[in-house]
């Protein structure tokens, strides 16, 4: 087997990769600012462009305190039930030190259903400066074979003063494609807040 190289003497001096070699990267989709809505839904943009699909959430904001951030998927239809099974659990820390937790959340699950999928802890506040951001990422929405699987993971400043961060994972068990994500809060609306797709070549 032949061993490729990069013509130069040290990483800083790198400007090109050799041919044989894919850079790949992240490829910048949409972007959208909640103001006061009540989901945001990406609708164009998830398709057999890319096999891979990342979400990327920074300071979501809800306007009601002690809520939960959630994900639903639509399947080729209006609406966002996509049929899912899901599994999830967080770890959590006071910011007095008073306490910490890790757990798995068995009330959370999503059991062969068509409800939403929870994305980040429960009792985030709506404090001016609590929020919460993150990250989920959608495997090859487009395939009619296969179930697609999706993994977030997840940190908010909770309505109790503590840093919680949630991993969720799971897949929409159809073999239709997924052709829209929607994000919501489970009551109020998303005061704030910005969410990025992202295609992954």
């Amino acid at each position: 087997m032949a061993l490729n190289f990069a013509n130069n003497n040290s990483l800083s001096a790198i400007t090109s990769l050799p041919a044989s070699i894919s850079g790949g990267g992240m490829t910048l989709i949409s972007t959208q600012t909640a103001s006061s809505s009540s989901t945001i839904s990406f609708t164009s943009g998830i398709d057999s462009t890319y096999d891979e699909y990342v979400f990327k959430f920074y300071d979501i904001h809800p306007a009601t305190n002690d809520v939960t951030f959630q994900v639903n998927f639509r399947d080729g239809g209006t609406d966002y039930d996509a049929t899912k099974t899901t599994t999830n659990f967080f770890a959590a820390h006071y910011e007095n030190d008073s306490g910490t937790g890790f757990a798995y959340r068995t009330g959370n699950d999503v059991a062969q259903g068509t409800g939403v999928a929870q994305l980040a802890p429960a009792s985030i506040g709506n404090g001016n400066d609590e929020s919460v951001s993150g990250s989920m990422t959608l495997f090859n929405p487009s395939s009619t074979t296969f179930v697609k699987h999706f993994i977030s993971v997840c940190n908010a400043y909770n309505a109790s003063d503590l840093s919680n961060q949630e991993f969720c994972a799971g897949y929409c068990n159809v073999t239709t494609a997924i052709d829209g994500v929607q994000f919501s809060f489970s009551s109020g609306n998303i005061d704030s807040g910005v969410i990025k797709l992202y295609g992954i070549s």
